[in-house]
């Protein structure tokens, strides 16, 4: 299976970056903004509704995107807000840490953006993310009752992606 720039991506999972450390939450995109799916599995204090959430989420990683396109100290063009670009174009973050927590991640070329926020200890999680993205590729995107845009209800997808966090967590 090919991924993107022409990799190879194994069927199997990559493995785990740091045993012991937890996911706290996930959350999916769409291209719009739309939130697709989240998840919570460690996430002990709620201080927002979902739909505010879902919108600070969104609104940060928009903001974090348009912070790194604007200081990219290699491009003369700026690019255009909220245009994604394919990986490896322009300057793009893949996490960030705080004193709580890691925020990782990743937007496919379809405009995919996958968010996984986890203990502050644990490793790069870019071939976790890629995986996870496998996983809605087989289970979502090529299952045909799924209408695109609209939030995942798909039991093999929250199957497979609760094995696999846990097996990183």
């Amino acid at each position: 299976m090919q991924f993107f720039g022409g990799s190879d991506v194994s069927p199997s999972p990559p493995a785990p970056t740091a045993a012991g450390h937890n996911a706290n939450v996930m959350y999916m995109f769409n291209r719009n903004g739309v939130c697709l799916f989240y998840r919570e599995w460690n996430r002990p204090l709620r201080t927002l509704n979902p739909q505010q959430d879902h919108k600070l989420m969104f609104g940060l990683l928009f903001s974090l995107k348009s912070l790194t396109a604007k200081m990219d100290p290699t491009s003369v063009d700026r690019g255009n807000l909220g245009v994604p670009q394919l990986p490896g174009q322009g300057c793009s973050f893949h996490s960030f840490r705080t004193n709580t927590y890691k925020l990782s991640f990743m937007e496919s070329p379809s405009g995919i953006k996958i968010i996984l926020v986890t203990d502050p200890r644990t490793g790069d999680l870019r071939e976790a993310l890629k995986y996870i993205y496998s996983l809605y590729v087989e289970y979502v995107a090529k299952n045909p009752l799924y209408d695109p845009g609209t939030p995942i209800r798909c039991d093999f997808f929250n199957t497979n992606l609760d094995q696999y966090v846990r097996s990183i967590s």
